[in-house]
């Protein structure tokens, strides 16, 4: 006999409002219990909530980006008698790992200084985690709660952090050892400061949890699995452990990841901030063993030699920025996997700055930044429609074109943490005074860091204006899966022959990067010089959008 179970969201200690990152899970899909169901992510763990038990999904009442408590319903489920065992009818409360214990006498006499112990705290029934990342090294100053180590479950992947703060004297593990409860950190040497006792804020449970599973399975799960990688038609490439620990994917990702033998690192995400999600693993190795795709950039390269720097002098380490640590992986890919030419080409744009210099005063009255590059970007859109195939994108096979119906234009801004790109939306209906206003407003909220992921996304092509800096030409990378890219420089009064005599004439150099594949030597030429008459003729640029 059937009978229908809301699933409820068990215990997650002192956290509220945690975020929904995936679903896992639709309507009729069958489940086994421990099955994640949706994944949930806070500032110090993501974790999967799992089924309570056997049966079929009835509804699913949550999206992805929702908010959620413990006891909140996120759906039904059926579940036959037989398979419940005799269980109510509300779904029991999943265990949890007892609360840290209070800081201990050692935690308490470190107060007054003095060197002690950091361990791993009460992680539940876990044993055997593996550690994925190690955050702090002999020598580096931290604070209470900053984060020690990461460690991965197949359910969950959570920091753990320092008890007090101080400075760290020794480190008692690596990446890939496997550490349990009451296992050695690292040695500190505590500061004056009071350390926070666990019971302030608990670790975050590893993830919900009815029954404790045997650890043989986990570890078994976490190696990976070299019998699946394939000889033909294609080849998955090693698992590198120290990009597979920085990839931004779920506990259930990185355990069907391992599954697979894939290095979650060459995978491109499709979700909320670049999140590996588990049909981009399925796809990826559907791409790799049907030869759809090539194997992962950097597969067999020869890697760049290991310098120890310090016997040559002094040397200071500085962190890469997130927005670094996120763009370095896509240029590199981009530039390894696009075979990219660069077309350089000058424009005269005497006449545009001219023009531009008069309309300038009364748009700054009307809160206008009227700036060279709106009006860059409204040459480009005219060259967009001239040569609709720089506009597009190759499909994921290879075999065809995506022919874009939109125009949507991405625009490089200079922040104190790195180049971003905001995308001004539907470029091709909007006059220069909409693209100007568009361009101050995005560049502002960049500057600001309070750029959000939308408007950062669905570019089909994009500008980089170094003018306001200085050069004469580069080669900017193709900004993939977009298949060109235009480079500014700073224009300069030049002398140009007009028949007769040399005439000083204010030129811009163009640098227009495309991906050979899809765009020819002769297209981007034709491109670059159609983009030059557009820039020269101010008149058209100025027009209003009928």
């Amino acid at each position: 006999m059937a009978s229908s179970i809301d699933i409820v969201v068990p215990d997650l200690g002192d956290f509220t409002d945690v975020e929904i990152i995936e679903i896992l899970v639709s309507e009729g899909d069958r489940v086994g219990r421990e099955d994640g169901l949706v994944t949930l992510e806070t500032d110090k763990a993501s974790m999967d909530v799992p089924s309570p038990d056997d049966g079929v999904i009835e509804s699913i009442t949550v999206s992805a980006g929702d908010r959620i408590n413990s006891g909140d319903v996120i759906g039904r489920m059926r579940v036959e008698a037989a398979e419940a065992g005799g269980q109510e009818t509300e779904a029991p409360a999943a265990e949890q790992p007892e609360a840290a214990p209070e800081a201990s006498p050692e935690a308490a006499a470190a107060e007054a200084g003095g060197e002690r112990t950091l361990l791993v705290p009460d992680i539940g029934d876990f044993e055997d985690v593996d550690v994925i990342e190690v955050h702090v090294a002999e020598g580096q100053e931290i604070a209470a709660e900053d984060s020690l180590i990461t460690l991965e479950t197949d359910k969950a992947s959570m920091d753990v952090p320092a008890e007090v703060g101080g400075r760290i004297v020794s480190v008692a593990v690596a990446v890939g050892d496997k550490v349990s409860k009451d296992s050695p950190i690292a040695v500190i040497e505590a500061g004056g400061g009071a350390p926070k006792a666990a019971a302030d804020k608990p670790v975050p449970a590893p993830a919900p949890q009815q029954e404790a599973k045997p650890a043989a399975p986990a570890q078994a799960a976490a190696q990976p699995a070299k019998q699946a990688t394939p000889s033909v038609p294609g080849k998955l490439p090693p698992i590198n452990e120290a990009g597979f620990a920085r990839a931004h994917a779920s506990p259930s990702v990185r355990k069907l990841a391992r599954e697979l033998g894939v290095d979650l690192a060459q995978v491109k995400g499709s979700g909320p901030k670049n999140r590996v999600l588990h049909d981009d693993v399925k796809a990826f190795v559907k791409a790799i063993l049907t030869g759809q795709a090539a194997a992962p950039a950097g597969t067999g390269l020869p890697q760049t030699p290991k310098v120890d720097f310090e016997k040559f002098g002094e040397i200071e380490l500085q962190k890469l920025t997130r927005i670094q640590k996120i763009s370095g992986p896509r240029l590199q890919a981009s530039w390894i996997n696009l075979p990219h030419v660069t077309q350089h080409d000058l424009a005269d744009i005497t006449e545009l700055e001219a023009r531009r210099q008069k309309l300038k005063g009364p748009a700054k009255e009307k809160g206008i930044p009227l700036t060279p590059l709106a009006f860059i970007l409204k040459a480009c859109v005219a060259a967009l429609h001239e040569f609709p195939k720089v506009n597009a994108s190759l499909s994921d096979d290879g075999d065809n074109l995506v022919m874009k119906k939109y125009c949507h234009l991405g625009f490089a801004a200079d922040t104190d943490n790195g180049l971003v790109v905001p995308v001004i939306r539907d470029a091709d209906q909007k006059d220069v005074y909409e693209l100007a206003k568009e361009l101050g407003e995005l560049s502002l909220a960049a500057r600001e860091g309070k750029l959000k992921a939308e408007q950062m996304q669905g570019a089909t092509f994009t500008v980089s204006s170094l003018g306001g800096i200085g050069g004469t030409a580069f080669t900017p990378i193709v900004n993939a899966p977009e298949v060109a890219i235009l480079g500014v420089s700073r224009h300069s009064m030049q002398p140009v022959w007009d028949g007769e005599k040399f005439v000083p004439r204010l030129m811009l150099p163009l640098s227009f990067s495309y991906d050979h594949r899809v765009i020819d030597g002769a297209m981007a030429v034709r491109f670059t010089t159609f983009l030059g008459e557009a820039l020269g003729d101010v008149d058209s640029l100025l027009q209003a959008i009928p």
